[in-house]
């Protein structure tokens, strides 16, 4: 006797199993559903498959699609028919940006107002047209988002200030940067992301991998001082592309990763490792590499650091005291080891009472790309002068950039490396608080239409 068989039919299926396993599937895979028959061309279109699309590649939220006045369907349609290229890279860098602007709106609200409007694709277009190379799609979503920054200080890519020496660097918008598109030799096809009105110093992305640079990796430029080519430039890389520049930076800015200072972003990084305690005293380190003040050739890495002195609340009015001296241990990579002891820091005796805060800058430079340092401080209590005692300084780390030396370059590296150090001199002090679906690749998405200070340590 033989089986009966049963045909299944997928337009006899009832449609809640068949929405349900839709649910699962990114927009590509609905797609392709809808190719497969009229009953999932139907269904692919089910408004809330589209809900959580909406949210994990626009960013969209039930007030958006309130707004919009459509569908969820179509409300994604709309943001791929303008954004559809950018897709992998927009979600994350709208959540930058995003994070970026609420965290400048409480902390240095002045900033806000300097960001530009996103730039059109027609505008972006005509860019690559006047300077000849493509830009990475990473770069243009982000443009998309905000046109970069007016020329304004301060910047939005961070500040730095030491004695005499300042930079704050302005993130450029695409016109402008079209301007400094490098054509020279030894900086052929760079596009200069970052600009610094006090230092003329930039931050450049390269757009062809050519001269030693990889494609679309970011760095600023160092010249070689010991080469009799001018094209010979070394490079200090800061990203490996303009998706991991950026983000890298705002996540820094965003977790506290660099201070805020006078309504500034300074690009000091901080070890939360790196605190010390003795008794009701607290010392914290935070570093900064200056690639302005820097050189690989001759080897010559310029540092600034921020230390931050902190007596307790708790601490009673009998704990005041005053800084009387410093010491430091500084050890090289190569092993060597310098010790250095003075007077104070930079010019300054500061008094610690209770809940006061006392923080000042100061730099050093090594022959090195890294080194270490340590010591402490001495003190005297006021009340009982001859009461003398040590505060530790937790040991930090300084260490600069990957960098890269240029094909031009035939001399040898420099080996010999050692450390020169001068003691306090001048320094910054703060005393107080602390204070288009159709675009889509390989499918037909019409199927659903049915000048510096000296080193001082």
């Amino acid at each position: 006797m033989a089986a009966s068989c049963t045909e299944l039919r997928l337009d006899l299926l009832p449609s809640d199993p068949l929405l349900h396993i839709l649910f699962y599937l990114d927009f590509r895979d609905l797609v392709h559903c809808s190719y497969v028959s009229r009953r999932l061309n139907e269904l692919s279109k089910h408004n809330p498959l589209w809900k959580p699309l909406c949210s994990k590649h626009w960013l969209l939220t039930d007030v958006d699609r309130l707004q919009s006045g459509v569908s969820w369907y179509y409300l994604f349609r709309q943001y791929y028919k303008d954004l559809g290229r950018y897709i992998q890279y927009y979600p994350v860098l709208k959540r930058a940006w995003d994070q970026l602007k609420s965290f400048l709106q409480q902390r240095c609200p002045r900033m806000i107002s300097s960001l530009k409007e996103g730039a059109t694709e027609v505008e972006l277009n005509n860019i690559e047209s006047q300077i000849g190379c493509r830009l990475p799609d990473d770069y243009r979503c982000s443009y998309r988002i905000h046109n970069g920054q007016k020329l304004v200080i301060p910047g939005l890519m961070g500040s730095m200030s030491l004695s005499n020496h300042y930079r704050s660097e302005v993130l450029l918008d695409v016109e402008t940067a079209a301007g400094g598109f490098q054509q020279r030799k030894g900086m052929r096809r760079c596009l200069p992301l970052t600009f610094c009105f006090h230092t003329g110093l930039s931050q450049y992305m390269a757009l062809q991998p050519a001269e030693g640079r990889r494609m679309f990796e970011s760095f600023y430029p160092c010249p070689d001082q010991t080469a009799q080519d001018p094209s010979a430039i070394d490079m200090f890389i800061t990203g490996s592309c303009f998706l991991e520049w950026f983000t890298t930076y705002v996540h820094n800015v965003v977790t506290g990763e660099y201070p805020i200072i006078r309504d500034q972003i300074f690009r000091y990084v901080h070890d939360k490792s790196c605190v010390a305690s003795t008794g009701d005293i607290t010392v914290s380190v935070s570093t900064s590499f200056l690639p302005e003040l820097s050189s690989v050739h001759p080897p010559h890495f310029f540092f600034t650091y921020r230390i931050r002195i902190e007596m307790s609340n708790s601490a009673s009015p009998e704990a005041t005291c005053q800084l009387d001296s410093r010491y430091w241990k500084i050890t090289t990579s190569d092993g060597n080891v310098e010790e250095v002891q003075g007077p104070g820091v930079v010019g300054e005796y500061p008094v610690m009472t209770p809940g006061k805060v006392h923080e000042y800058a100061s730099c050093t430079t090594f022959s090195t790309p890294s080194e270490y340092m340590e010591g402490h401080y001495t003190f005297h209590r006021l009340a009982k002068k001859e009461e003398v005692f040590q505060v530790a300084i937790p040991r930090f780390h300084m260490v600069c950039p990957p960098f890269r030396e240029p094909v031009v370059r035939t001399q040898k590296t420099v080996t010999n490396h050692t450390a020169r150090f001068d003691h306090d001199d001048d320094g910054e002090c703060y005393d107080g608080d602390g204070d288009d679906f159709g675009n889509l690749r390989g499918i037909n998405m019409a199927a659903l239409e049915g000048a510096w200070c000296p080193r001082h340590i």
